[in-house]
């Protein structure tokens, strides 16, 4: 795509869709209603394990479609947003004009990226899938239980999985230090102790998860508190409804927009159907639309450098590769500066607080240069947009334009695509469909049209299917721990609760 929209630049037409224009985005919601009993009458409707729907693939495998996606997702390409990373990582937070073609999103902030990246490390993996070469979602299992049931923490529970729990008290998780504050419990070589080692691969990503494990060591002192029985089995299901909580009304609501939250909970799923709980892989590509919300560098917190100097780094640096204590915020390793300072993801009113990149057809440019630690199996490409366009041919993936029509939403135009000389100019890779219907139909703000229906969907379908979540067992229930808001739970004040949030840490 060229930096240019009818003679606009890009990061001026993008900076002048407000919140106002994008709630003006008129959504043919009804539409869905009709256009599932048209497919579900054609037979292209099936709620099969790993596919909502039996469509043909964008574009048929082949060496030649292998190379035009990797061309389209190279460094430097089409996705590449360019970051000028020789400008170091604090000016490009401090001076964002320096990425015309990385704008912040206005509403959603940092944390945003790393609640979605632990949201979806709880719900799917598949291990074993090649890249680019086509095989049955069937026959690739997903190691993660498809159900926000945090079992990228809770593991097995105290009796199967002791060695994440305290050995004098098995109803709460073990947590180390080793630096200014809490930290993942490591071996000695530095890898954590958790179920799923996704969870380390950034400091946020790990922050986030001991956070949780913080959170849920209070609730247990609460439960014992209240002298309530079963007092690990009882903390569990309070963690667990209220992160579903959290889910429902603050993290949905930023992806797809409340409308279409309030048009699915009163007419029902349209596409996403099953009498049991599973991960499309439709959705499981759509959802990587939290690629392009990553920044090219982040503030970890305020006080963790030399002399209690801020401590900022790029998501990923070539140059951090095998330090001790790197000079970016990779994981898998413990030093005093590796903590975060909340105040930089969410918004606790102190002014710190820095915002996601939009959901466009660009990525941060260290995205196109990943650590081999960070992908399962170590194998390159390490261009994260060429990983995720090659794992269209393995899933033989509907266009977004074919999904378009079957769901009923008017398509957008994908015609840059023809520079690739492989036919996906009108039978564009959902991943980037998905991306240009955010970019073009919402300034960037939030997804829309297919990708706002897929996520939507199936995030509601899977909170709707777990037989022990509040909507299933208690659809009036109300969060009850501390809050900010009455009847209301929010990650500020999960972050408050766990005692993770800047007051505690008087930093």
């Amino acid at each position: 795509m060229s930096g240019t929209h009818d003679g606009v630049s890009r990061r001026a037409f993008l900076g002048g869709v407000g919140a106002t224009a994008v709630a003006a985005v008129t959504l043919d919601l009804d539409a869905a209603i009709a256009a599932s009993a048209k497919a579900e009458a054609e037979g292209v409707l099936a709620n099969n394990f790993g596919r909502i729907f039996q469509l043909p693939p964008f574009v048929n495998a082949s060496d030649a479609v292998r190379a035009g996606l990797t061309e389209m997702g190279k460094a430097g390409g089409i996705m590449d947003a360019k970051d000028p990373l020789h400008f170091g990582p604090i000016r490009l937070i401090t001076e964002p004009e320096l990425s015309p073609n990385n704008v912040d999103n206005p509403t959603q902030t940092a944390g945003t990226t790393f609640l979605g990246q632990f949201l979806d490390h709880d719900m799917t993996f598949d291990e074993t899938s090649p890249l680019g070469v086509p095989k049955r979602p069937e026959d690739s299992p997903n190691t993660r239980t498809p159900q926000f049931d945090l079992d990228t923490m809770y593991g097995g529970g105290p009796d199967v999985s002791p060695h994440l729990y305290q050995t004098n008290d098995r109803a709460k998780f073990r947590i180390e230090s080793g630096g200014q504050f809490e930290d993942l419990p490591r071996r000695s070589n530095g890898s954590a102790i958790i179920p799923d080692d996704r969870n380390d691969e950034n400091m946020m990503i790990s922050g986030l998860h001991v956070a949780f494990m913080k959170f849920h060591n209070r609730v247990v002192d609460r439960v014992r508190s209240q002298n309530l029985p079963n007092t690990f089995g009882t903390s569990r299901l309070h963690v667990l409804w209220h992160y579903h909580w959290i889910i429902l009304h603050e993290f949905l609501p930023q992806i797809v927009g409340q409308p279409l939250i309030d048009h699915i909970m009163r007419n029902g799923r349209q596409f996403y159907r099953p009498s049991t709980p599973f991960i499309p892989v439709e959705f499981q590509i759509a959802y990587r639309m939290g690629h392009s919300m990553i920044r090219p560098s982040y503030r970890a917190n305020l006080k963790g450098d030399a002399n209690s100097a801020p401590f900022f780094g790029f998501i990923f640096d070539p140059a951090g590769e095998g330090q001790a204590d790197p000079v970016d915020l990779r994981g898998g390793i413990r030093a005093r500066r590796r903590f975060i300072g909340w105040q930089t993801f969410f918004d606790f009113g102190d002014g710190e607080v820095r915002r996601n990149k939009r959901i466009d057809t660009k990525l941060s440019t260290p995205l196109f240069h990943l650590p081999l630690m960070t992908i399962p199996g170590g194998d390159p490409p390490i261009s994260l947009a060429t990983r995720n366009l090659l794992r269209h041919v393995t899933w033989s993936l509907p266009s977004g334009q074919r999904l378009a029509q079957t769901m009923g939403i008017s398509p957008v135009d994908t015609s840059e695509l023809a520079a690739f000389n492989i036919g996906i100019e009108r039978s564009a890779p959902l991943w980037y469909y998905v991306l240009k219907e955010a970019e073009t139909l919402a300034g960037g703000q939030r997804l829309a049209g297919v990708g706002a229906r897929l996520i939507a969907e199936v995030f509601i379908g899977l909170l709707q299917l777990d037989s022990q979540g509040f909507l299933v067992n208690a659809p009036n229930w109300r969060p009850f721990l501390p809050s900010r808001t009455s009847r209301d739970f929010t990650m500020l004040d999960l972050l408050t609760y766990a005692e993770v949030d800047p007051a505690s840490r008087r930093q």
